[in-house]
């Protein structure tokens, strides 16, 4: 019987990406808030969210997760990415939009400007009926 030999698996460092200016777009909802961070073509750096942290059900909604996933995102943003400037564009109706907002304007990053792309029907489907007693 042959002995099998050893072999070892290479590891490739991550490159530093060089992205000093950049797009955040928060989506939150009532059940989660998920932050993406781009740069300006739109292509995905990296994300986060409040199930990403490592919340479940009920606790993903809360402002608390938002901000830790915010304060993840802004790690990451500094050290791997070497960010200057970033522009956010904030949507939905949850809890979470706030903290996100408030942790990236408190970082080391230049907020640019901050965007409402909430979607707005204008007018839109014909709403449900009301139910008779």
């Amino acid at each position: 019987m042959a002995k099998g030999k050893k072999v070892k698996a290479k590891v490739k460092k991550k490159k530093k990406l060089h992205v000093p200016v950049g797009r955040l777009f928060v989506t939150s909802t009532y059940n989660n808030t998920v932050i993406t961070l781009t740069d300006v073509d739109g292509n995905v750096l990296s994300w986060s969210s409040g199930g990403h942290i490592g919340y479940k059900g009920a606790r993903k909604a809360t402002a608390f997760s938002a901000q830790q996933a915010a304060e993840k995102l802004i790690d990451l943003a500094l050290s791997q990415f070497q960010m200057k400037k970033l522009s956010i564009m904030s949507k939905g109706p949850g809890l979470g939009r706030e903290p996100v907002i408030r942790s990236f304007q408190g970082s080391p990053i230049e907020v640019t400007s901050i965007k409402d792309v909430t979607p707005r029907p204008h007018n839109g489907t014909r709403d449900r009926s009301i139910k008779r007693k």
